[in-house]
């Protein structure tokens, strides 16, 4: 039990008791040197006596024989029951204070786990040692010291009970002990106190750097890709792309220097810019490594870390259906691999009447990470580029030209459509082509493949980013990077039952049988047609010709062969700088005769010069807005359709 102000109970007591034994051996002390003053005759100036108790308490061995001599003249009377209670009260005090002791050393026992943050520890210092009178607190040794005649008796040889040198030890540890009870430090069960509170773990080191390593503002497509850049490099070999979280180039955003400091942006994890470089810049004329340069390495680093960037390329022929596909989620996105692309180019032969819709699903699809960078139109042969629109200011003017094979026909079926332009200081040439049709025109395909190259004039306005290799015959030496797809109608050489029995036999993707008979396969061996170009393995069943809405090849009377008529092939001009990720069609999607094909590419990006005309950003607004609206009125009426189900109820009568 604690009183008012902070000591137990017992520990009042003993301290009231102490006090007024302090003063009856004051008093004593008086008259004992007045005693020695008579003894002395009077001789010499009368010593000095303190009153305080510390110096009472610090009293030598012989000033405390001679206390006892003196004391033995004036002894006092036996106080019996005073003793009895005295023992009594020391022994119950004793107890309690034995009892909180115990309970206090089982806080602080480092060995007991009772809380997850820590024991109890104690702010008041460690008991003194036990005596001989009491083992209790140095206020009951006190209490017991000046309330027991046997304590303070001395035998008429001078010699007390315990000896003098055994009490002046007790009456130092006395008035050490009532000197820290009086600062309030005297109980060692004192006011416990909680112990700091320490982590479970380590916390992780703090950086001066303020710039996220994984948020990037042009990086970003959504929460799930954080682990892109782990799975690209194991999956397909492809380290990062626009799409990775990878860390941003440089240093932070904070630095010790102040000015330093002053040139970086503390809102935003953009590549910082200096006001120098800023009035200095013309960014007409650059430099492959200037710093500042917008097509430079450090701005191309920044976006690809390994300078490779992920392509889609995909063609078909939609043979003029009006009715769309409710879904182009598997065509566009597929699931294998997990990530989107950087860019995505679709060309399309015998495209929908209504081009405008066809683009507008496109970019429905897509989402509002990507923009239509540029479409273009021949006839029915439709391309669209759309990418990521962190990336539009990368591009330079896009450029298309188109070629027609077909002079007689009214309705432009047959031909090409190529597009083209600069990323960064790579070009690119993209061309979709509709090739003459017939198991057996294969020379009148490859005339088409011949007047396309010849025919096709790409580029105008943008410079060649390396005109000592480039050829004025042939358009496709003209560019670093070409792709090439669409309905080349190339057959295979064999008659549909042998066609048929194959594909019983190889349901799956052992198609390497059937490619012996392709025409493509061996028209490019004898380099007769698309010289420098490769094309991926095929490991999917004929594009051409299934029955509308059905997985069934031709079942009308024509019983047209199947075959891979829908392809995409590619070249470089440099070495390794294309990489083909994945070739295969889309099944799913049967609304024409044609399944798509689509193709995922790795490609290397090169640093380039600012002196090219820039697109300057610009992009469809106007599709972006509609495919934006159409994406969210798709998803709250998915929304309402779910949540009426979950409301709907179904009862039976039985």
């Amino acid at each position: 039990m604690s009183t008012p102000n902070g000591f137990p109970q017992h520990s009042r007591v003993c301290l009231t008791r102490s006090v007024e034994g302090g003063a009856v051996q004051d008093l004593q002390a008086k008259k004992a040197g007045k005693a020695a003053k008579k003894e002395a005759g009077g001789d010499g100036a009368p010593p000095k006596i303190s009153t305080p108790i510390s110096e009472t308490l610090k009293l030598l061995p012989e000033e405390l024989k001679a206390n006892m001599k003196i004391k033995s003249i004036t002894p006092r009377p036996p106080r019996k029951p005073r003793l009895e209670r005295a023992a009594s009260l020391d022994e119950k005090s004793w107890r309690k204070w034995r009892r909180f002791r115990t309970s206090q050393e089982s806080l602080t026992d480092p060995n007991e786990t009772s809380s997850s943050n820590g024991s109890l520890q104690e702010a008041s210092p460690s008991p003194p040692s036990r005596g001989r009178a009491s083992p209790c607190n140095p206020c009951c040794q006190q209490d017991s010291l000046h309330s027991s005649p046997d304590a303070l008796e001395a035998s008429p040889g001078g010699k007390s009970r315990g000896g003098a040198s055994d009490l002046g030890k007790r009456a130092s540890e006395i008035s050490s002990a009532f000197g820290g009870l009086l600062r309030g430090k005297g109980f060692a069960g004192g006011k416990p106190r909680l112990s700091q509170i320490m982590p479970a773990r380590p916390l992780p080191p703090m950086e001066l750097n303020v710039a996220s390593h994984s948020l990037r503002t042009a990086n970003r497509i959504d929460a799930d890709c954080l682990d892109y850049r782990h799975y690209s490099q194991h999956k397909f070999g492809r380290v990062s792309s626009s799409l990775s979280d990878s860390r941003l180039q440089g240093n932070g955003s904070l630095y010790d220097n102040c000015s330093t400091d002053s040139m970086k942006s503390t809102f935003s994890v953009l590549t910082p810019i200096r006001a120098k470089d800023v009035r200095s810049r013309s960014y007409l004329e650059g430099s492959l490594l200037a710093s500042g340069a917008l097509m430079g390495a450090e701005e191309l680093s920044r976006y690809f870390p390994n300078r490779n960037m992920g392509i889609f390329v995909a063609t078909w022929n939609m043979q003029g259906q009006k009715e769309l596909p409710a879904n182009l989620d598997d065509f566009l996105l597929p699931t294998d691999p997990d990530f989107a692309q950087d860019m995505y180019v679709i060309g399309v032969q015998e495209g929908c009447p209504d081009r405008r819709e066809w683009e507008i699903r496109l970019q429905e699809t897509l989402g509002p990470h990507y923009v239509l960078l540029h479409s273009a139109a021949h006839g029915v042969l439709y391309m669209s580029v759309f990418i990521r629109r962190d990336l539009i200011w990368f591009c330079s003017e896009v450029e298309y030209a188109t070629v027609t094979t077909r002079i007689v026909s009214q309705i432009k079926t047959k031909g090409a459509l190529g597009i083209s332009f600069t990323f960064f200081g790579t070009s690119f040439l993209f061309i979709t082509s509709h090739f003459t049709s017939g198991d057996s025109k294969v020379n009148e395909r490859k005339l088409d493949y011949n007047k396309t190259i010849q025919a096709l004039t790409l580029p105008k306005n943008v410079p060649d980013t390396n005109p000592y290799r480039s050829s004025a015959s042939d358009v496709t030496t003209r560019f670093d990077e070409v792709f090439w797809f669409g309905d080349f109608n190339f057959r295979l050489n064999k008659d549909r039952e042998t066609v048929d029995s194959i594909l019983n036999q190889n349901p799956d993707t052992d198609v390497s049988k059937l490619l012996v008979y392709d025409q493509l396969t061996s028209e490019m061996s004898r380099g007769s047609i698309f010289k420098g170009f490769q094309e991926a393995d095929i490991h999917f069943r004929p594009s051409y010709k299934f029955d509308i809405g059905k997985d069934s090849y031709d079942t009308t009377s024509k019983q047209r062969t199947p075959s891979y008529t829908d392809r995409v092939v590619f070249r470089s001009r440099y070495k390794d700088d294309i990489q083909a990720v994945k070739y295969s069609s889309c099944p799913v999607i049967k609304t024409s005769d044609h399944r798509p094909v689509f193709a995922l590419f790795r490609v290397k990006v090169r640093p380039g010069r600012d002196n090219i005309p820039l697109a300057a950003g610009l992009f469809d607004r106007d599709l972006y807005l509609i495919g934006i609206r159409r994406r969210a009125t798709r998803e709250l009426l998915k929304r309402r359709e779910q949540k009426d189900q979950r409301s709907s109820s179904i009862c039976s009568i039985s």
